[in-house]
């Protein structure tokens, strides 16, 4: 099994790495053990074509001359306004829309003629008023997005809603030039001027009827289409519900569990969810008992279900090896089984892991209980250890175990049913032999702290005489973290939570946490501090993403939840981590070298995953270059630690370098479409969830929607 080793200790200031691709030297790392830290956020669419002290002067003042100077000297009042790379603005026109129009401004908190609330609504000492808040926030961030509403002058937003005849008008706390925004509760123009705001599930029927009527833009491709306008009211609700009790239960406990180390830590830190997604916590069919149990944000565990096979019926495949020899499906999955089950799996049968929550409902389907009275399936019941549910909620983890499940479930979360599919089973073991050979080789020599979490091995059950029987198939993935290496989603570490000291108080962040820290013990404004993160991020997260692009012909579906950065003992990123094995894209014009990597299988055939340049683009761009890099640098300007256009200079400067390349080495694509594009293809959250799009069915180029917005880095 492959650890994280700590690379060799430096105390060198940072300096990016070089335009020529030569190996990145990261930051010290530590052997320290983590304590968990005390302190406490298309136009229209069609559908689819989605250390140390590092303070020394001269980083202080030109970390990797990555940055205009103002990032190293600017004050950190809330609401100042510094000089960078894109001034103010008023309105802003394009070829498509954009998600900021440029300007923007520290969160507030204080009262203004805006009628801003004097404190964050998030915050509210209610948790479900709270919930509510963040829902709404939601929706709107979404709305904007997918409609093209520019920045007001004015700080309230108005919102036209014709199917209704009235207006929305909303306070904005924080405009952002990356979309992320935020919102005081609405209210409509036509309400008597005693109402109170609109909440959550009121503005998502305002929103369904606005799809229904048509009132977006007649640029449209999906117009006509009928929304799903009464599930988004309902999944709305439940994922408010379920927010509003993620938030009380962290209020009341904020601390995390004994042994919990910062990979856990992280995965659990997710209480409000993804930021434009109108419903992030929605798990349709999970019960409040269930709920505690398997949620991550309640810190639930639980022993798998399992349930034995009969090897005439078992499918499975696997890279995975043990010091240097091959270790079968089935022998791994009787390892993980462990004592409990010795003795009860009948011969001829191998141990199969399911969520408790997908197994029962399995004993409903007709096929399974006709091969339960054909002798040829075994239900043996909850067995084992408890295991942690992660971020995504059907993968689970045990600080203890070589492996990882990532079990099928059956649950709608979000916009999809998450079981698993056997072309994504094969895809990973088809990875992780890729990256066995050469081009990993040479992916770990110019970039050695960056790998991909790897998914060698699976398990599932075909019909007698049949093709696959759906619901049983499991990864079986590696699992390369220490209990204190400090890897962490960057999604998890974006995320604001209660803090430990005073849960009751403001929502912070790991990521302002960190930032605030490593300010305080340097010495150094926070916006500096911020700049080098962000900078250091790039290089050891961003960087080899591009690297397998260019070299590989293998895109990363790379957001937020799927994309780890390993931190060292002060904060500082020094590599990274990618997951998922539904996120490869083999470049289609790429298929000739690939095939010859991996000679003797018909590489990408099974597995599907070979995909056409133009499509690949469009994915690679939303997913590294929107969600995660844009994403993050709202992080930073939505929690009020750096201005967002100086993060966006940094990024284009880096972008510049990277799409230069160095020695007549090959280069992504990705760079030159990102510093060059007037627009961006974006995927559109909302209007997927109104057209009821199941985002795991169908080819990849159908499975949502997306729409075209102004691109930030040239506007």
């Amino acid at each position: 099994m492959s650890r994280l080793a700590p690379p060799p200790a430096s105390g060198e200031p940072y300096v990016p790495p070089p335009a020529s691709g030569e190996p990145y030297v990261p930051p010290p790392a530590s052997a320290e053990p983590y304590a968990p830290p005390a302190g406490g956020a298309e136009r229209a669419g069609t559908v689819g074509t989605g250390s140390g002290h590092i303070g020394t002067d001269r980083a202080d003042r030109d970390p990797g001359s990555d940055l205009p100077s103002s990032a190293h000297t600017s004050n950190d009042r809330p609401g100042s306004e510094r000089s960078g790379s894109g001034g103010p603005s008023g309105a802003h026109s394009g070829s498509g829309h954009s998600p900021g129009d440029r300007a923007e401004s520290a969160p507030r908190s204080e009262p203004s003629d805006t009628g801003l609330a004097p404190t964050d609504p998030l915050e509210h000492p209610d948790p479900v008023v709270a919930a509510d808040a963040a829902a709404l926030e939601n929706l709107l961030r979404c709305w904007v997005r997918e409609t093209g509403l520019g920045r007001p002058v004015d700080g309230v937003l108005r919102v036209p809603l014709a199917a209704t005849g009235a207006t929305l008008h909303v306070p904005v706390r924080h405009w952002s030039a990356v979309g992320c925004h935020r919102f005081d509760p609405p209210t409509l123009d036509t309400a008597p001027e005693e109402a109170p705001p609109l909440e959550a599930v009121a503005l998502a029927a305002l929103i369904g009827r606005e799809a229904a009527h048509g009132a977006r833009s007649p640029r449209a491709g999906t117009r006509g289409a009928p929304p799903e306008s009464a599930a988004l009211v309902g999944r709305v609700a439940d994922s408010l519900q379920r927010t509003a009790h993620f938030l009380a239960e962290r209020r009341a406990r904020p601390r995390p569990g004994a042994g919990t180390g910062p990979f856990l830590d992280g995965e659990q830190a997710l209480l409000f969810g993804h930021p434009l997604h109108p419903t992030p916590k929605s798990r349709e069919g999970l019960s409040e008992a269930e709920n505690r149990v398997y949620a991550p944000e309640l810190r639930g565990s639980f022993p798998v279900h399992w349930m034995a096979a009969d090897e005439s019926v078992l499918a499975g495949d696997s890279a995975w090896t043990d010091r240097g020899k091959p270790v079968a499906a089935a022998d791994l999955s009787a390892r993980l089984a462990g004592r409990d089950l010795a003795g009860r799996v009948p011969h001829g049968c191998v141990p199969l892991p399911l969520h408790p929550w997908q197994a029962r409902e399995l004993r409903h389907s007709g096929a399974v209980r006709a091969l339960m009275e054909a002798g040829l399936l075994h239900d043996l019941g909850p067995a084992g250890e408890h295991w942690h549910p992660t971020s995504s909620v059907r993968t689970v983890y045990r600080p203890d175990s070589v492996a990882m499940l990532k079990l099928s479930l059956g649950l709608r979360i979000t916009n999809s049913r998450r079981e698993n599919l056997r072309k994504e089973l094969l895809r990973g073991v088809e990875v992780h032999r890729l990256l066995r050979g050469g081009l990993g080789t040479a992916w770990r020599a110019a970039h050695p702290n960056f790998d991909i979490v790897r998914d060698p091995a699976w398990l599932g059950v075909d019909e007698p005489g049949g093709g696959r029987l759906p619901g049983f198939d499991t990864v079986i993935r590696h699992n390369p973290f220490r209990p204190h290496d400090d890897a962490v989603c960057v999604a998890g570490l974006t995320a604001p939570v209660p803090g430990a000291e005073a849960p009751a108080g403001p929502l912070r962040s790991r990521l302002a946490r960190v930032v605030t820290a490593l300010a305080e013990r340097t010495g150094r404004p926070r916006a500096a501090v911020s700049a080098e993160w962000f900078l250091r991020y790039l290089h050891a997260v961003v960087l080899p993403i591009l690297w397998l692009d260019a070299r590989g012909g293998i895109a990363l579906e790379a957001h937020q939840q799927n994309t780890l950065v390993l931190l060292d003992r002060d904060g500082w990123p020094q590599g990274g981590r990618y997951r998922d094995n539904q996120g490869y894209y083999f470049r289609a014009s790429r298929r000739d070298e690939l095939d010859r990597r991996l000679p003797g299988v018909s590489l990408g055939v099974a597995s599907d995953s070979y995909v056409d340049d133009e499509v690949t683009d469009e994915r690679f761009a939303y997913y590294l270059g929107i969600n995660n890099v844009l994403g993050l640098i709202g992080a930073f300007g939505s929690q009020g630690l750096a201005d967002e256009r100086l993060l966006l200079a940094a990024f284009r400067r880096f972008l510049e370098r990277a799409a230069r390349g160095g020695g007549g080495e090959p280069v992504s694509r990705l760079p030159a479409l990102l510093l060059e594009s007037p627009t961006l293809r974006c995927k559109a959250n909302l209007l997927t969830r109104l057209h009821g799009m199941d985002e795991l069915v169908g080819p990849v180029d159908t499975q949502s929607v997306y729409v075209t917005l102004d691109n930030p880095l040239t506007h």
